[in-house]
């Protein structure tokens, strides 16, 4: 009997969102089409400021709308979460979809203990009595790994540790046991340690519950240990997604393939590392003809770009945006792949 093919728990549609400055709109997210199935880890990588965090945040409609617009289609449960009001939305955040933020002390209420801000989402999604809440609360902490729950939950976020908040934060994310997981930058400021345990926990935390996760991160180590499928992104646009191994091995895109040139080779002492020269473009600066990545890449002949670059399937499920990787060599000499 064959296996059962995992089911598609997340299909976005060529999402644009856009912040207004001064008078106009800018698109920090443009163009991005992505799908996520369950059991699965897609990691969104990219610099600061590629636009990894807005992307997340569309998805579940955290964005002011007086200066952001966002269209296209984000299909979750057959609904397009865009057309959704905030009531709408307020029942499938926390519920269907959990969400991991990028800093735990700012996302925590200073003024709410520990096992309160725990039972809130459960009182609000789930319908239990008090006994069942405190129960459920010490059991979260439990499968966290809070030592000493019963002590916790009676503590404000300021007298836990990072480490600690972080798993709060995580445990709030997996109350409702959701379909699908957003975590932005969840090992952000945590020591090496903390960083794996955490990580370990999210691996334990999906098996349990089948949902898929969207890994926000620029630590490519991360990427390499947790991820199934990556997506590169920069200037607002995704310019490589592939599965792990594929990316790793045989990275296409010359924004790639400088992200990965510019960590250190443990096993190769002698390597050069790379410099990606210049910076991201701000919004207002951001050019929207041609290849983003061009200017930070000059000795590359302009020919070799696209005046309108797509994403091209240049092997199976391996696509990679602009026809500048054909021809791309490292600045003073290729240097050859990322073994």
């Amino acid at each position: 009997m064959p296996l059962k093919s995992p089911e598609k728990i997340l299909q976005i549609n060529h999402l644009h969102t856009s912040f207004r400055i001064k008078d106009q709109h800018y698109d920090a997210v443009e163009d991005v089409s992505l799908t996520l199935k369950e059991n699965e880890v897609l990691a969104i990588v990219g610099e600061s400021g590629c636009g990894k965090s807005t992307l997340a945040t569309s998805i579940v409609g955290l964005h002011n709308p007086v200066n952001t617009k966002v269209k296209g289609e984000i299909i979750f449960n057959g609904r397009n979460l865009i057309n959704l009001k905030e009531d709408e939305l307020n029942k499938i955040r926390g519920n269907d979809i959990g969400f991991i933020f990028q800093d735990p002390l700012a996302a925590l209420n200073p003024l709410m203990k520990i096992g309160d801000q725990i039972a809130e989402t459960l009182k609000y999604h789930m319908d239990l009595n008090e006994k069942q809440r405190n129960e459920r609360v010490l059991e979260l902490l439990d499968q966290v790994g809070i030592v000493d729950a019963k002590r916790v939950v009676h503590q404000f976020p300021h007298q836990l540790s990072g480490g600690m908040r972080q798993r709060i934060v995580i445990a709030i994310a997996i109350a409702c046991k959701p379909k699908m997981i957003i975590a932005d930058e969840p090992t952000t400021a945590l020591d090496v340690t903390i960083q794996a345990q955490i990580l370990d926990l999210l691996d334990d935390l999906q098996k349990e519950t089948n949902s898929g996760i969207i890994l926000i991160t620029h630590d490519l180590g991360v990427v390499a240990e947790v991820a199934d499928r990556v997506a590169v992104m920069y200037a607002g646009q995704i310019v490589e997604i592939a599965p792990v191994v594929d990316l790793f091995r045989n990275p296409k895109h010359p924004y790639t393939r400088s992200l990965l040139k510019s960590i250190p080779q443990a096993v190769d002492e002698k390597s050069r590392l790379e410099i990606i020269h210049g910076m991201v473009p701000t919004l207002t600066k951001m050019p929207r003809k041609g290849c983003r990545f061009a200017s930070r890449i000059p000795w590359v002949a302009a020919i070799e770009h696209e005046e309108n670059p797509q994403l091209h399937e240049v092997e199976k499920q391996h696509f990679v945006r602009c026809t500048c990787w054909r021809n791309f060599h490292f600045e003073g000499g290729d240097g050859g792949g990322i073994s």
